[in-house]
């Protein structure tokens, strides 16, 4: 397309006020240069776009059709800058976001209420997924961003940490006088309880499988569970050991419903946090990062 956006401006302006003198008076152009970029249009498309009158300017056969057109472009035109309008005045704009469902019920959802109540119109779509299909569709620009434990291994993010979380075993005291009855006082817990993890679908499961192998601790009673809560309910009702975030049992350790099994070397803390795309980050990405870094999450 030869002719540049402003020329097809000036054909739109003439043809909408059938006047050169009033497109000029409308565009603050001269009329000389109205006449001329008329003309230029006209050398290039090879055809006559107006007639002229002795009330101005008509559109020829040719110049009606041209004039459909750009009355079409320059209206979408016209709603693309309302919407961009909107969005800047409503702080309008759209989030996607991976999380695991862990993280989403006990990290996400607490930072989400404050964000929510001062950018209620900014849309929020929540991919619930394992971490490993988060950091997939991070890598693939499907979400705008993760609530992750910090990925070591893919140095392409950015990484805002929120809170350090702590794996441990818990079990009721019931569940350990039972099986130091049963098993003798001296009773090695992991080889002699049922110990209870989360699914190999999990990246959780793999960290901690790396510190059982690391410390060779062997599971010979082991029942594999899909989700955090559930591993936190069967704890709760004495089905077993089981390896929980530590930060979100803290209620039912002090209540003493639950009690840590002390470990000889403890579990390495990690850190969770939003990792997102450098330098691809939309003006609402920016919004909920800047937010996140500076609010204390909603309980």
């Amino acid at each position: 397309m030869d002719p540049n956006l402003s020329q097809y401006r000036i054909f739109h302006a003439v043809a909408q006020a059938g006047n050169i003198s009033k497109a000029a008076r409308e565009l603050y152009i001269s009329q000389p240069a109205i006449s001329k970029a008329i003309s230029k249009l006209e050398d290039s498309l090879q055809t006559t776009l107006f007639t002229r009158n002795s009330r101005g300017v008509q559109l020829t056969e040719e110049g009606r059709v041209l004039y459909g057109h750009t009355h079409a472009a320059f209206r979408e035109l016209l709603l693309g800058e309302q919407e961009l309008k909107r969005i800047r005045e409503f702080n309008l704009g759209h989030i996607r976001i991976g999380v695991s469902n862990t993280l989403c019920r006990f990290v996400l959802v607490a930072y989400l209420k404050g964000f929510i109540e001062k950018y209620p119109h900014i849309k929020i779509t929540i991919e619930v997924q394992s971490t490993a299909h988060t950091l997939d569709m991070l890598e693939q620009q499907r979400i705008d961003v993760g609530l992750v434990a910090e990925p070591r291994l893919q140095k392409n993010l950015a990484f805002l940490p929120v809170m350090d979380i702590e794996d441990i075993f818990v079990a009721t005291p019931s569940y350990l006088s039972n099986l130091r009855f049963r098993e003798g006082e001296d009773v090695d817990l992991f080889h002699s309880g049922n110990i209870m993890l989360l699914d190999k679908h999990n990246i959780t499961r793999a960290y901690i499988d790396e510190y059982m192998r690391l410390n060779h601790m062997e599971a010979n009673n082991l029942l594999e569970v899909t989700t955090m809560d559930l591993l936190v309910e069967f704890a709760r009702i004495g089905l077993g050991i089981g390896c929980v975030i530590k930060e979100f049992v803290e209620d039912d350790l002090k209540s003493g419903r639950l009690v840590e099994i002390r470990l000889d070397n403890p579990i390495c803390k990690r850190t969770v946090g939003f990792a997102y795309p450098p330098g691809h980050a939309s003006k609402t990405l920016e919004t909920f990062i800047r937010f996140c870094s500076t609010s204390t999450p909603s309980r």
